[in-house]
């Protein structure tokens, strides 16, 4: 299971630097069926690998260009200090069992991954849609939105920081829609919100959380090695074509993972 996580892991950096997001959503069921790892401690873990895999392909947008600083102030800024508070205080609020019906028992670890799920599910359905009204809205003179950009950037720190995700599915269309960046910068941007968000968020973690650092570092590099492969396919494939079919088999693992939390459990 484990050659099969560490393959799984190169995916996820090619899908972050083929398309700028999806691959991050894939880390914490990765972590969690592949490797083992009890679903709130693989959160945190798929804090680091998305932000140093993220870091990587920032920098390599950025030598092209392609990183608009003032973006992702205005959106990260927000997003920060949402991440810092969802992890540092909200996650460790939540008690290891929340209630029990019958037999059924939900626990910390269920909620986090049902909640992935549902993450997971609503992120596949902007992917499979068609980018046409994206794409007709992103060559429109519209006035930029801050404060409501600015308010998304809150949102999304504090809903993807408590699954571990990246949220690179939510902040693309947001920064092409609300900030009308092209969708080269607009993946650019979002690899650097994605790495300082991740980054924030897995710092915030309480010193006594146990951290595998092999195990880490092996699935970053991994996936660092994904992130630099997806970014040379970037340049002969067009993200956008492969969107879809990636958003079918994210919504195919959103699926599974609800069934086999609640039903199966």
């Amino acid at each position: 299971m484990e050659i099969i996580g560490y393959i799984a892991s190169i995916f996820i950096g090619i899908s972050l630097g083929l398309i700028g997001g999806g691959g991050s959503i894939l880390t914490v069921p990765v972590l969690v069926y592949l490797f083992s790892v009890e679903a709130v401690s693989a959160a945190a873990y798929s804090l680091f690998i998305v932000g140093l895999t993220s870091s990587v392909g920032s920098y390599s947008y950025f030598r092209q260009g392609l990183v608009n600083f003032k973006t992702a102030l205005l959106f990260g800024g927000p997003s920060i200090i949402s991440v810092f508070l969802t992890r540092a205080f909200l996650v460790p609020a939540i008690p290891n069992e929340i209630f029990t019906i019958g037999g059924f028992v939900l626990t910390k670890g269920v909620f986090l991954m049902v909640l992935f799920a549902f993450l997971m599910i609503g992120a596949s359905y902007k992917m499979i849609k068609s980018d046409k009204n994206g794409q007709v809205n992103e060559s429109k003179s519209l006035q930029i939105n801050y404060p409501i950009l600015m308010l998304q950037g809150a949102m999304v720190g504090g809903l993807t920081s408590l699954v571990g995700a990246g949220g690179g599915f939510l902040i693309i269309p947001a920064l092409v829609l609300l900030s009308k960046l092209p969708m080269k910068e607009a993946i650019g941007t979002s690899l650097l919100i994605i790495a300082t968000n991740s980054f924030i968020g897995f710092l915030s973690e309480p010193s006594e959380t146990y951290m595998d650092w092999k195990l880490l570092l092996s699935v970053s590099g991994f996936a660092i090695f994904g992130i630099l492969l997806g970014l040379m396919l970037s340049k002969k494939i067009d993200g956008a074509k492969l969107k879809p079919a990636f958003g079918w088999f994210v919504l195919v693992m959103g699926v599974y993972i609800m069934v086999r939390e609640t039903i199966l459990k």
